[in-house]
């Protein structure tokens, strides 16, 4: 079973026109920037990556991002 982590951290960032996965490349960046684990990193990366279509992923993005 995968480990359940509550993060309410937010990223600072712009996201990039494109896909969930260009998109997410330019979030791990700032969220390394801005100091998050690997582990919190991951576990964004594995939420986006499972979600079905690019809509979806940006909206998962979209809950990790300050507004």
């Amino acid at each position: 079973m995968a480990k359940q982590l509550n993060i309410r951290k937010k990223v600072i960032w712009s996201a990039p026109a494109g896909s969930r996965f260009v998109a997410l490349a330019s979030f791990v960046k700032a969220a390394e920037t801005q100091g998050w684990t690997d582990e919190e990193i991951q576990y964004v990366l594995d939420e986006v990556v499972d979600t079905d279509d690019d809509a979806a992923g940006l909206a998962v993005l979209a809950d990790y991002t300050a507004r």
